[in-house]
């Protein structure tokens, strides 16, 4: 049986909690797209394949340590769509400070893989607790 949307967005979180990159971008489609409607200046907007989400998120390890995701997850009238709203709590690698972030994506799911993926994340909240300039 193919694993649903739900399915897969869970794994990611498994694997996202357990430091895991590998495994996380292992749920990506070779053609993936992972969007970033509200990317600060310098940062991408988009991601084109499975290569390109790796590299980008190579370094995540290295910046943030969740140890929490809550989320709300809504289905949508196409069984491949869900929308979910998330909230990530953890600690900040380089000063150990906790932080908590909220996001909502919206994510495409097809044979089990990710396809598309809009991350609506807010960089003012992510310049603040890593200590970015915008």
């Amino acid at each position: 049986m193919t694993p649903t949307p739900e399915d897969v967005y869970r794994k990611s979180v498994e694997y996202l909690l357990a430091e895991d990159i590998p495994g996380w971008v292992g749920l990506w489609d070779e053609a993936g797209v992972m969007e970033f409607p509200f990317a600060p200046p310098g940062g991408p907007e988009r991601l084109d394949g499975r290569a390109a989400v790796a590299a980008y998120m190579a370094d995540y390890p290295r910046l943030l340590r969740p140890t929490a995701i809550e989320e709300v997850v809504h289905r949508t009238e196409d069984p491949e769509v869900i929308v979910v709203e998330m909230r990530a709590r953890g600690q900040v690698v380089a000063t150990g400070e906790p932080y908590e972030m909220s996001y909502v994506a919206v994510l495409t799911v097809r044979d089990g893989r990710f396809v598309h993926y809009r991350d609506y994340w807010n960089p003012l909240a992510a310049a603040r607790i890593l200590g970015w300039e915008l």
